[in-house]
Formats: C-alpha cells, structure tokens, sequence
C-alpha cells in the first residue's frame, strides 16, 4: 500500500512559492498598482483600468487602458491599452501603446 499523502503544499504550490520568493512583488494586485502609478507619471494621461495581469520571467506584464484624449459626450473619448513591462522589484523597464480606440468601441483586439 502506498504511503498516503499529507495535505500541504504540493509540487506545483512549491514552484509558485519560490516565484514569488524571487520576485520583489508579491501579488498581480501590486504590480498592477505599479504600472498604473508609473505611467500615468510618463504619460500625464489619465487611467481608465487594467485589463490584464501576467507574471513574466523577470517580473509582470500588465496592460493598462488610458484615456488618451477627453471628448464632449464621454462617449467619444479616445482611449488606449498600453503594455506595460515591470522587472521583479516593480520597476517599469518598458512599455508601448498596443492600439487605440473609441469608447465602447468593441472589437476583441485586448491583448
């Protein structure tokens, strides 16, 4: 009969821990905090949210969605998604705009 297993951290919940031990950041809510604050300090625009988060190997990738310019309605405002790249300790090492668009404007091309 085989030994029975303990509960506990198994093979996968090791891995992530020490990925985390190895990052400065901790939590995808962190990072994301981070690359907001930092380019909205770079690009003096305005966010509008997060749209998404992904641990890279030196760090994160998050895509922020500015709103690049104000127009009267807010309907028509012109708006963006930067990919913003952090290394491990938070620090932006890079971003670009990935496109633009109008408010509302649907069309499944979020990266």
């Amino acid at each position: 009969m085989a030994p029975r297993r303990s509960g506990g951290a198994g093979p996968r919940r090791k891995s992530a821990e020490r990925r985390v031990r190895r990052t400065g950041m901790k939590s995808a809510v962190e990072a994301a905090k981070e690359a907001v604050e930092q380019l909205v300090a770079l690009t003096g625009r305005e966010s509008e949210g997060v749209v998404g988060v992904e641990r890279s190997e030196d760090g994160w990738i998050v895509t922020v969605e500015i709103v690049e310019t104000h127009r009267i309605p807010d309907s028509a405002d012109i708006l963006a998604c930067y990919r913003v790249e952090l290394d491990s300790d938070g620090d932006l090492t890079g971003y670009h705009r990935t496109h633009r668009y109008a408010r509302g404007q649907v069309d499944g091309r979020h990266r």
